[in-house]
């Protein structure tokens, strides 16, 4: 390229020089006054030099938020609160790591007060980057000149009067006069997203469907900042060093790639109501990204280790007997490499405790709890850290039937007001129904209606809903007919727990049933005898339909896990038989079919399982439909991923749409139908 050339592509420094009278008001004699001064006169910088080293180096101003991270995960969350706060109210970065915190105990407590406190952090800092951007905006035509030429130049280590020409036939000293946004604007355009992406999770977390509406929003706002920082990312190629920091590289890595997790996981009939993305989330390369932000140990880092571990968890969790091979083994080598570097982090403890469970190491894992709380103890995050490991290690008192013991914990988290106080008390209550103590657990269910408030927009949570009709049930009775229910099993069958319970507990359980179940046939003979002794009576006909459908669910989840799923059969059809006459326990239906669907997967009939799940999305306005939705919908990526894709069969039978998925086993009774 000519010189001719190059003075018609780069600016020419009168042109430069007139852009900085109009920006900073100086005439020419201030400009020199003002460089005589300097050559002699120590100067304090001023904030736009500041902002101008920060934006040539802006990495050696970060580590100051890696030291406070390293101070967070290592449980001194004053320390780390204290780096963060002396300049998070004008510094983006600081402010995002000071708002994770609140998001962080957000998430853990689930606490009104604490995801309010969480939110505002979060918009307050959305605004600081905002105003970072105007300003970036404004002085681009200056600094992005300037920063860019010089990080190129320095990046290839030309000096301003090399004019070589590249392979490609492109003078090197050209790039520079690219239209790249400067740093500063990209960084605040990936901390406006990242949040945007903590906002949206914690509306996702309300299980509301205007949580749902709202975290749809935040979701796209998300994107679209992240999108563009990444679309220039990708346009800078192999130097794109030289004009983008790797702190705005891992943020841009983290939020991509959370933003593809979060929406695999969201059912399908979400996705659509919410998203206008027109992109399909890709899960495999929201692991690459996440984990390419992991591996970079850079100030995202944790957070992308967090984000992994979270869903991996979450997963597993849901659907266990489905997700577990699939996970467990790489959930525990992101939590062991995390381990190396921060071993005594109360955060890693908590995901060690869950990982123990899912391996069926119940000691373990609530050693790992006690520990994570009380490493915790005296810090900023105690009570956070403390309740939240405590309701793990009820669950896993209910695991090994220590009912003392969850009763007691149940009741120390009611007192702390955990969560939902009404559902602390009421399994405070189902527990002592379970070690025999029913006086007391009467005492204790006639409090919870009391302890229902509603919240989210005047409607009440799902599980506050939950527990407030089972009690009403209860009362109906007068609580004579307690013996036809079994209230924990119930939960712990929602919950998906059984997979961590040892064989003989389960046996014990089932037992529970069975008794349950002989109670209603026992008080269903007695009213059709008292019926025959009269005609036309006024006492109407028996009606345990709900009471029996909870109890054959829970059967059907132990049949399973006891490794006998083709015994679980005509309790499934029972209920799927009888769904017209199910009027309050409507979760039993879809609940039912899930069971179905875990049945034909251990007797591998994958595709059969995912035609039956399929079904259970037609299902909905039933408690814990959207944590359902979720379990359904890992389970059916999981069948696509293997390739069962068999279309579901639908054919009409005697004028009803009946869909049969036969067992194929030897029995001529073994199906599992539905009547619409």
């Amino acid at each position: 390229m000519t010189e001719a050339e190059l003075t018609k592509e780069e600016p020419k420094i009168e042109a430069i020089t007139n852009i900085l009278k109009d920006e900073l008001n100086l005439t020419s004699h201030q400009i020199d006054r003002e460089k005589e001064k300097r050559k002699f006169v120590p100067q304090k910088p001023t904030e736009e030099e500041i902002n101008k080293i920060k934006a040539a180096d802006p990495e050696r101003f970060d580590e100051s938020v890696i030291k406070g991270l390293n101070y967070l995960f290592d449980n001194q969350f004053m320390a780390a609160k204290t780096i963060f706060e002396e300049k998070a109210d004008h510094d983006p970065l600081n402010a995002l790591a000071l708002s994770s915190m609140a998001f962080l105990k957000a998430v853990m407590t689930s606490a009104d007060q604490d995801q309010t406190m969480a939110l505002n952090a979060l918009n307050e800092t959305y605004d600081i980057a905002n105003t970072q951007l105007e300003a970036a905006k404004k002085s681009s035509k200056v600094s992005g000149y300037f920063s860019g030429y010089y990080n190129y130049l320095k990046k290839k280590g030309d000096s301003p009067t090399d004019t070589t020409t590249t392979e490609a036939g492109t003078s090197t000293a050209a790039r520079p006069t690219s239209s790249y946004p400067p740093n500063s604007a990209l960084r605040a355009h990936v901390l406006k997203a990242e949040c945007c992406l903590q906002i949206a999770i914690l509306q996702l977390l309300q299980e509301s469907v205007m949580g749902y509406v709202k975290c749809g929003l935040n979701l796209r706002r998300a994107y679209s900042s992240y999108s563009y920082v990444w679309s220039e990312y990708q346009k800078m190629g192999a130097d794109h060093l030289a004009f983008m920091d790797s702190d705005t590289i891992s943020g841009v890595q983290f939020g991509i790639g959370s933003v593809h997790l979060v929406l695999s996981a969201l059912p399908a009939k979400i996705l659509k109501a919410i998203s206008a993305f027109g992109w399909q989330p890709n899960k495999k390369y929201g692991f690459v990204l996440l984990n390419e932000c992991r591996q970079s140990k850079r100030v995202r880092s944790s957070m992308a280790t967090i984000m992994l571990l979270a869903y991996y968890t979450a997963a597993i969790s849901f659907a266990p007997q489905i997700m577990s091979d699939v996970y467990k083994k790489t959930a525990m080598d992101i939590l062991l490499d995390a381990q190396k570097y921060h071993p005594n982090s109360a955060v890693f403890l908590f995901f060690a405790g869950r990982m123990a469970r899912n391996g069926l190491d119940l000691p373990l894992s609530t050693q790992s709890f006690l520990y994570a709380a009380e490493i915790s103890r005296g810090e900023w995050a105690e009570v956070a850290v403390t309740n939240s490991c405590r309701f793990e290690m009820a669950m896993n008192h209910m695991l090994t039937g220590n009912w003392s013991h969850a009763a007691a914990t149940f009741e120390y988290l009611y007192e702390q007001q955990y969560w939902s106080t009404a559902f602390c008390r009421y399994a405070q209550g189902a527990c002592y129904e379970m070690m025999g103590e029913r006086t007391e657990a009467i005492l204790i269910f006639a409090q919870v209606p009391q302890l229902v408030v509603k919240k989210l927009g005047g409607r009440l949570s799902d599980i506050d809903s939950y527990v407030l009709r089972k009690i009403t049930m209860f009362q109906k009775s007068g609580y004579q007919n307690l013996d036809f229910y079994a209230p924990i099993l119930e939960f712990m069958c929602i919950w998906n727990v059984f997979p961590y319970v040892s064989p003989e507990l389960l046996t014990e359980a089932l037992n529970r049933i069975q008794h349950g179940l002989a109670a209603i046939q026992k008080c269903e003979n007695l009213e059709q005898e008292q019926r025959m002794m009269e005609l036309a009576p006024d006492t109407p006909m028996p009606d345990y339909f709900d009471e029996r459908a909870c109890l054959l669910v829970v059967k059907a989840a132990i049949l399973n896990v006891l490794g006998r799923p083709e015994d679980t059969t005509l309790d499934i059809n029972w209920i799927l038989d009888h769904k017209e006459s199910i009027l309050q326990d409507t979760w039993t239906v879809p609940y039912a079919l899930w069971e179905a669907g875990v049945s034909c997967w251990s007797l591998d009939l994958k595709n059969k399982s995912r035609q039956v799940w399929e079904m259970a999305l037609d299902h909905g306005k039933h408690d814990f439909e959207h944590r359902l939705a979720v379990r359904l919908n890992l389970a059916l990526t999981h069948t696509e991923e293997l390739g069962f894709t068999e279309p579901q069969p639908t054919e009409p039978v005697d004028d009803k749409k009946r869909f049969s998925v036969a067992l194929d086993q030897p029995t001529t009774n073994n199906s599992i139908a539905s009547s619409s």
